[in-house]
């Protein structure tokens, strides 16, 4: 089994292309998910898409097929050739594939190092995989690694002792064209983790915030929240030309604002669409300043700098995280594991069977039943205990059963005299 790694990110496709590669709604993640795992090499898959990143992570019996298959999907997907696709993809596989998603997991990756949205985003990931059956326990356990390695990185560095965002980044951005925010206006179009952000970001910096939503419950529960005001979403054509600050960030499947809405203003406005696919598409040169999640790359360069002590223990961190969850994996061998128990135990049989046979306690001449009943005697008391091992290879607590088993294996492989000196009876005198 191997696990494989396609990813296309910030750091090597442009906002265009992972805009196409995007899976914004369920539908389409269905979608994507079936026909990725359609597959023979194929076994599981989980299918990351963020603003910042559309990553592929299966566990795979063929690497060569599998990322063939993979590729032509999504160029059916995309409408982009698949050597474009190829030139672009970063492809990571086995012990690389696991250090990338660590990294991952631990904000490393990011276009913004140590920004908090991604644990949750990988979570919801793995969580729709599963929950559909995509996915099972093979890539259930490296999430769960991830996240503890992510965890690991959290508390030994100060890398997230700052939280940023996207949508802090875009406030921080606002706030260096802007001399003094407090009193003005912005409206913030969607409801989800980014424009919660923004909107108390602003509302700390002293704008007067409106919240729009195409569910105006929701949008409602938002701004109850964080202290703000709600526009009904019918408003949006007339909102675009009143408002000087705009924050987007909706799953709509195309641009929510155009050219059909917008209209001249005596003022300058500055417009963060920080969704993926973009909210906003428009050709006028309309006093509009508008920045999307691409161009807040300066101040996430000086993030970078500003935590590259941090990143560089958590590298160190999630190296020894790799050792150990491959260790783990070792010990989740369990078929060598129980042979050995089966060869002991049949060895111990014996050795008993022959014992009796020599001191007479039965005859010679049914040494060959005495031997077959051991067997049977073993098979019969193993059974139900190593199909338990076996059913239980896969759950969440799995390596350390099973590492305990190996450790008890190891540890008392004693010369064991007729009076059983070592209380495992794993090897007995012949």
């Amino acid at each position: 089994m191997h696990y494989l790694n396609i990813s296309f990110s910030h750091k090597n496709s442009t906002l265009e292309i992972r805009e196409k590669l995007s899976y914004p709604d369920e539908k389409n993640l269905h979608g994507c998910l079936q026909r990725l795992n359609e597959c023979e090499s194929i076994n599981e898959t989980i299918l990351i898409s963020t603003c910042n990143r559309m990553e592929v992570l299966c566990s795979c019996n063929d690497i060569v097929q599998a990322t063939q298959h993979i590729f032509e999907k999504l160029t059916l997907r995309a409408g982009i050739s698949i050597e474009e696709l190829e030139g672009r993809a970063d492809i990571y596989d086995d012990s690389s594939a696991i250090h990338h998603l660590f990294s991952v997991a631990a904000s490393l990756d990011s276009m913004v190092i140590g920004e908090t949205q991604i644990a949750g985003q990988l979570r919801d990931a793995f969580r729709f995989s599963y929950d559909h059956k995509y996915c099972d326990k093979k890539l259930a356990r490296v999430i769960r690694e991830a996240f503890k390695c992510a965890a690991k990185v959290r508390t030994a560095t100060d890398i997230s002792s700052k939280p940023v965002s996207m949508a802090s980044v875009a406030v921080s951005k606002l706030k260096s064209v802007l001399d003094d925010l407090n009193g003005k206006k912005a409206l913030i179009i969607g409801v989800g983790e980014m424009s919660q952000i923004a909107a108390k970001h602003l509302i700390k910096n002293g704008v007067v915030v409106y919240i729009m939503n195409r569910t105006k419950d929701r949008a409602v529960a938002l701004a109850e929240e964080c202290g703000a005001k709600v526009l009904d979403f019918s408003e949006l054509p007339s909102a675009v030309n009143e408002f000087e600050i705009l924050f987007t960030a909706t799953s709509a499947h195309s641009p929510i604002i155009t050219d059909e809405i917008i209209s001249s203003c005596d003022f300058d406005r500055y417009w963060f669409d920080l969704a993926l696919p973009r909210d906003i598409n428009y050709h006028k040169g309309e006093r509009i300043n508008l920045y999307v999640i691409d161009d807040l790359k300066t101040i996430i360069d000086n993030n970078i700098s500003f935590r590259e002590d941090s990143a560089k223990k958590a590298h160190t961190i999630i190296g020894r995280s790799i050792v150990e969850f491959f260790e783990s994996l070792d010990a989740l061998d369990i078929e060598p594991m129980i042979k050995e128990i089966y060869e002991k135990a049949f060895k111990a049989a014996k050795t008993e069977s022959d014992r009796v046979i020599k001191n007479g306690y039965i005859p010679k001449e049914y040494e060959n039943q005495v031997h077959k009943m051991g067997e049977q005697v073993v098979k019969r008391f193993l059974h139900e205990i190593t199909e338990s091992i076996r059913n239980g290879a896969d759950d969440t607590a799995s390596d350390t059963i099973a590492g305990n088993i190996k450790s008890v294996m190891q540890k008392h492989e004693c010369d064991a005299p007729t009076g059983y000196a070592c209380q495992y009876m794993i090897k007995v005198e012949k």
